[in-house]
């Protein structure tokens, strides 16, 4: 798996800023955002899917997404919303407020069908702590247990791919940059 690089870039920022270097957002998204309290954000690093509903309505939930290659990975039932919603219009967009840059990935989330790159996902999933592995399958995650809201196993592996990424300074020596890709 290779990893992601803009084809453009756009400085944002109306106070004179410099450009935010993409190296040093893709190495903070590449350092695992961790989800354990008392880790990061406000408390731990939440990343917030939003996805669009056949009527429509925007769909927006919390999901446990890792950085992973270049694209976000997160996992979900098929029958869950967001994963109907994908499977209707796989735009979507992931935001996660992280030290010193609040992001917006714009893209598209489509479910992994891929048995390797399930492995590569489950491997990383339980570098960061949580011990999911595949299925008898290989198309889905497995687990003791996941978020409440989750539901039981299995759990489909979704990707998405960014277009375009929005990084807005939190801190010196703040800015706004856009990268499509």
């Amino acid at each position: 798996m290779a990893a992601v690089e803009p084809v453009t870039e756009r400085n944002l920022d109306g106070y004179g800023a410099d450009l935010i270097p993409w190296a040093k957002v893709d190495a903070q998204l590449g350092d695992a955002l961790s989800q354990f309290p008392e880790t990061g954000g406000p408390n731990r690093y939440t990343c917030w899917l939003a996805t669009v509903r056949p009527d429509g309505v925007p769909h927006v939930v919390p999901v446990g997404a890792i950085w992973v290659d270049g694209a976000f990975y997160f996992t979900a039932r098929e029958d869950s919303r967001k994963a109907r919603n994908l499977a209707k219009n796989p735009d979507c967009v992931i935001t996660v407020a992280t030290q010193g840059f609040d992001l917006t990935v714009e893209g598209t989330g489509v479910k992994v069908t891929d048995a390797a790159v399930i492995r590569h996902i489950a491997d990383r999933f339980a570098a960061q702590g949580w011990d999911a592995s595949p299925d008898e399958s290989g198309l889905a995650l497995t687990a003791e247990y996941s978020a409440p809201s989750a539901g039981p196993p299995p759990w489909h592996v979704f990707k998405v791919t960014p277009a375009t990424i929005f990084a807005f300074g939190s801190a010196e020596p703040y800015g706004a940059t856009r990268w499509r890709f």
